[in-house]
């Protein structure tokens, strides 16, 4: 019975992501070229700001593509099952990431790592949206380029 307990300890979510965060972190951060201290210093103090911006000029689209998923939705599913339900997970893919990624605002401009968990979340779901819409080349390279950032200035959250 320990065992299996022990199994299932060791696949639970929390376990993965601690074991996949110690896997990137060994070659993106430890065998990777590093960036410059500066340099992970200003994408810190600025990347809140940005995302704030984003988040706010995002809004009115994130609506809006809300409302005409909603509205063409049922006509995504004419078009085939396949597309309509490509049309609707990536749509829920998209709103996840985007929530994880408001969500880590707050907690971004205090170095909190809860935040930046978020946004590894986030960068996770997003990879996951490309891959169920079969870009694989965007998810290799967009996920790569992303977690290498967002890696390297891991040692500035608290």
């Amino acid at each position: 019975m320990n065992k299996q307990t022990g199994a299932a300890k060791n696949n639970d979510f929390g376990s993965l992501m601690t074991r996949l965060q110690d896997f990137l972190e060994l070659y993106l951060v430890k065998k990777a070229p590093a960036i410059p201290d500066n340099a992970k210093e200003i994408i810190v103090k600025y990347s809140p700001y940005i995302s704030l911006i984003i988040a706010i000029f995002l809004l009115p689209t994130i609506l809006l593509s809300l409302g005409l998923g909603a509205l063409l939705a049922p006509f995504a599913f004419m078009g085939g099952y396949t597309y309509g339900a490509s049309f609707s997970i990536g749509t829920l893919i998209a709103l996840i990431s985007i929530i994880l990624e408001c969500t880590a605002i707050p907690g971004l401009f205090s170095r909190k790592l809860s935040a930046w968990n978020f946004v590894f979340y986030a960068s996770i779901a997003t990879a996951l949206g490309e891959l169920l819409s079969f870009n694989i080349g965007n998810m290799i390279i967009g996920t790569a380029i992303s977690w290498y950032f967002l890696f390297q200035v891991k040692s500035y959250y608290k």
